[in-house]
């Protein structure tokens, strides 16, 4: 192999000295340009989380119905009578900044495949969007790509889309964030996992045809975003999400199936990240032939080829000798499959092209062995002066009719119909409470049963105190749940944040887990998968810090599920909990007075769950 070192090509690839020389270090050698862009990608923080994984390891994650954590596509709890959900959030943040509507479909066949790699059926899809100044025409380009992106790859692989929530603020005129949330069923012995295992099994690569869309799209994903931002639109996937509904169908299939190892994903950093990731699970090898890839480019490059993030692709690794039995499945459903190579003991991911060796890497050092930052986080100055706020100094109103129709008329109060009027809510029959309420919820087909489940954040609060801000969005996900008589039981998170190397920003990260992580032991939600998207700015201006909450809770009866409509007239209006003077990062605050500081509300964790359970045990 030619090792490539030439100008400092690792630059380019957002790869520190450090690293460069630890990747020397794993090979024994220099690194030719195949390996140097896969261990690019792989040990960027979008696939490696190397600036978040010390923080990440605070969470709580394990409870007796949890049965998969962090560290597969999705996270799993049991739910009762062998039937179980899963669940992930993702973001998709850059990409759709750069060309909205297929950024924002992307993202959600992505997440739809990180659930049915599972073997669980998706059964429902939510958002978590920010978007600039309502009325600045940008926002409003962006604002529409994404929506109409999301509705049109959910409506047309069947899957509902039944909740969210969209906040317009200027501190995402210039990163939006696109957060999306799968949710699926399956019974328990259909569970399967992204592993590879067994001398001589199959490396079978499933669904579309590779192409250059996409490549680096891990490292764009990585990166702060500039004014030569539009240049890296090749590294926006395309989507179609026809293909991905013969997939779902096609891979659902496999469940049940001895012969089936494991089943991956293709996402980020396409080949690379999803092969030697499952060669690490496995502690296995693999040997791959990128010239039995299907490909739907002519001349295609080995570089192209591992690299490529082309949607509605995965791999299934099966035993040798039925090979077969699984092409009979895909040709079923009109899908390519094709055998790229096998496992090995060796623990070596060797790809070949024509049978020569263009790149050969210890997998564990690709999917587990990027250099881990660690670093110190320092309190913002600024916080100093915007978390003062005297309210007798904020006068009040003349008219308290016209402020009310003003904070109605707020894009972040106001009816979101609009939006999920674009979406089919209701395809699959489940959706029980559509969007609109404090939370969807949909039945479990031939049970009682049914699913609560929404998603929740406050960008302000946490700018203002993250620590603070980051229990409040947990409080308020359960809270959302408990009002349909939900019991909640797990999360998923997104960590939206800026520049981590930033010590202000690493401090904003930091406290804003810590706070997660106390409230969900607090409230006994684990958090269960995840994803972090950090350098979330652009001119040295980072966006407000945002951890999104999804959370599913679980109704035992359907029966039981508390609708946010008032009933009937003369019905009681009953206020659980304590009122306080309390305004600091409100919207009344920000609305009529044009001012985002004070203190956020304070949080009693143990006052939060009595309410909510109080208010569950009264719905029953």
């Amino acid at each position: 192999m030619k090792s490539f070192n030439q100008d400092k090509f690792w630059e380019k690839w957002n790869l520190t000295p450090k690293e460069y020389n630890k990747i020397k270090e794993y090979l024994q050698r220099e690194p030719n340009e195949v390996e140097l862009g896969m261990y690019s990608v792989m040990w960027s923080e979008h696939c490696s989380y190397k600036n978040s994984k010390p923080l990440l390891k605070l969470f709580p994650n394990s409870a007796e119905w949890v049965l998969q954590g962090p560290g597969e596509n999705a996270g799993i709890i049991d739910i009762g009578d062998d039937q179980v959900i899963a669940m992930k959030i993702e973001s998709h943040n850059h990409p759709s900044a750069i060309e909205p509507f297929q950024g924002a479909a992307t993202g959600i066949g992505g997440i739809v495949r990180d659930i049915f790699a599972m073997g669980a059926r998706p059964i429902a899809l939510l958002d978590s969007l920010r978007f600039g100044d309502f009325n600045n025409p940008q926002t409003q380009y962006l604002y529409k790509g994404v929506i109409e992106g999301i509705s049109f790859y959910g409506n047309c692989i069947g899957v509902p889309t039944v909740g969210g929530e969209t906040i317009f603020s200027s501190s995402y005129q210039e990163n939006i964030l696109v957060n999306v949330m799968c949710v699926g069923y399956a019974k328990k012995n259909d569970i399967l996992r992204a592993v590879a295992r067994g001398e001589g099994n199959l490396v079978i690569l499933i669904g579309a045809k590779t192409g250059r869309d996409g490549i680096g799209g891990a490292s764009f994903a990585s990166t702060e975003l500039d004014e030569n931002s539009d240049e890296d639109r090749p590294a926006v996937q395309i989507g179609d999400p026809f293909s991905e509904k013969l997939l779902i169908e096609a891979c659902l299939e496999l469940r049940g199936l001895d012969y089936v190892i494991g089943l991956q994903d293709c996402g980020a950093a396409g080949l690379t990240s999803s092969l030697c990731e499952m060669a690490s699970r496995g502690d296995s090898g693999l040997d791959i032939e990128l010239s039995k890839v299907p490909q739907r480019e002519e001349g295609m490059n080995p570089f192209e080829i591992i690299l490529s993030e082309s949607q509605e692709r995965m791999i299934v690794v099966v035993k040798k000798g039925k090979e077969e039995e699984i092409k009979k499945i895909f040709n079923k459903w009109g899908l390519d499959s094709a055998v790229i190579g096998r496992v090995t003991k060796d623990g070596k991911f060797r790809v070949r092209n024509k049978g020569k060796i263009v790149a050969d890497i210890p997998a564990k050092s690709l999917a587990e062995g990027a250099p881990i930052c660690l670093r110190k986080g320092k309190r913002p100055e600024f916080l100093g002066s915007v978390n003062q706020l005297d309210l007798s100094e904020i006068s009040q109103p003349d008219d308290y009719n016209q402020v009310l129709l003003r904070l109605l008329g707020s894009p972040n109060i106001m009816s979101k119909e609009k939006i999920y009027e674009h979406y089919d809510y209701m395809v699959r029959n489940n959706t029980i409470l559509p969007p609109g309420d404090d939370a969807a919820v949909l039945r479990i087909k031939r049970t009682k049963k049914a699913i609560a489940l929404t998603t929740d954040g406050n960008g302000r609060y946490c700018y203002l105190d993250p620590l603070m801000g980051g229990k409040i969005a947990v409080a308020e996900a359960a809270r959302n749940l408990s009002c349909k008589g939900a019991l909640p039981r797990a999360v998923t998170d997104c960590l939206n944040f800026g520049n981590p190397e930033k010590e202000t920003i690493y401090w904003q990260l930091e406290e804003a887990i810590k706070g997660i992580s106390e409230a969900c032991r607090v409230l006994e939600t684990p958090v269960i998968s995840g994803n972090v998207s950090l350098y979330n700015e652009s001119k040295g201006e980072a966006i407000y810090p945002t951890p999104v909450i999804g959370m599913a809770g679980i109704i035992e009866d359907y029966k039981h599920i508390c609708s946010m409509e008032f009933k009937n007239s003369g019905d009681l209006i009953v206020l659980l909990g304590e009122n306080k003077e309390e305004l600091g990062g409100s919207e009344y605050l920000k609305v009529i007075h044009n001012l985002e500081k004070g203190i956020p509300p304070q949080i009693d964790l143990l006052k939060e769950r009595a309410v909510q359970n109080v208010c569950r045990e009264a719905i029953k």
